[in-house]
């Protein structure tokens, strides 16, 4: 019944040990997204600190790679001291991703603000010319969040670039996709996204810190299965020096 149960736990270590080595990639596929997106909505938040889980889960993706390695070869070779290191070191990867999540669930909560004052500072910055950044930006939110203005359209009014236009219509990424004759004219407003784009970029935003807390608190639990597991075969190991090896079929003297 124990040599049952210790051969289950290594080969169910060996198992997540190559889920390991797939966490990591997605992990880092999901640190590498968050830094793409802020790149595009950049502007509308000024608190780089915002980052710090993307950097995080990077590193700890990186860091999944190297563990499932020493934990196929300790699982495979049954090494107590390579065991005992990879404990620790899931151990440690752990505490980082509860931290990840915490500081997730922290930035998630500061999204709001942070767009809520950066929001309209962008919108009077905005002067029309695709070579600028803040109306590359404005232009390219409005597009794909399929919004206009800060709460609605009207918002453009009050903006510098509007009154200096002196034409009474809002920029052509306000006019709705399907629409290929409109021309940003208020007096025809059922042309344009009717929806201000300061709630849906706060909605992007926080749905893209979740993805990182949920990847985060996924890939734990994976990890609380592996030490879980590791320990079982040290434990074993320790008790009984001689028993079956998973790989070979012999007894280690």
């Amino acid at each position: 019944m124990g040599q049952c149960g210790i051969t289950s736990s290594k080969t169910v270590l060996v198992f997540l040990n190559l889920i390991f080595w797939a966490a990591a990639g997605i992990l880092c596929y999901v640190g590498a997204y968050v830094f793409i997106t802020y790149d595009d909505y950049d502007h509308f938040f000024e608190d780089v600190y915002t980052l710090i889980p993307a950097v995080v889960i990077i590193a700890v993706g990186t860091l999944l790679f190297i563990i499932g390695l020493i934990g196929c070869c300790a699982t495979i070779r049954e090494s107590r001291c390579g065991l005992a290191t990879f404990v620790i070191i899931l151990l440690l990867v752990f505490v980082t991703e509860v931290v990840v999540v915490v500081l997730g669930y922290i930035y998630r909560a500061k999204v709001e603000d942070e767009v809520n004052h950066s929001i309209r500072k962008v919108y009077n910055g905005y002067n029309g010319t695709n070579p600028d950044a803040a109306s590359r930006a404005i232009d390219y939110v409005q597009r794909q969040l399929r919004c206009c203005g800060i709460r609605n359209y009207s918002d453009w009014e009050d903006t510098v670039w509007f009154k200096q236009t002196k034409n009474n219509s809002v920029p052509l990424s306000c006019c709705k996709a399907t629409l290929s004759n409109c021309t940003g004219s208020l007096t025809r407003p059922m042309d344009l996204y009717s929806e201000g784009c300061e709630a849906l970029v706060v909605k992007k935003l926080q749905e893209i810190m979740m993805y990182v807390i949920w990847a985060a608190l996924a890939f734990a639990a994976i990890q609380l299965l592996g030490m879980l597991c590791a320990c079982i075969v040290l434990c074993r190991r320790s008790r009984d020096p001689a028993y079956e090896l998973l790989i070979t079929g012999g007894t280690y003297a």
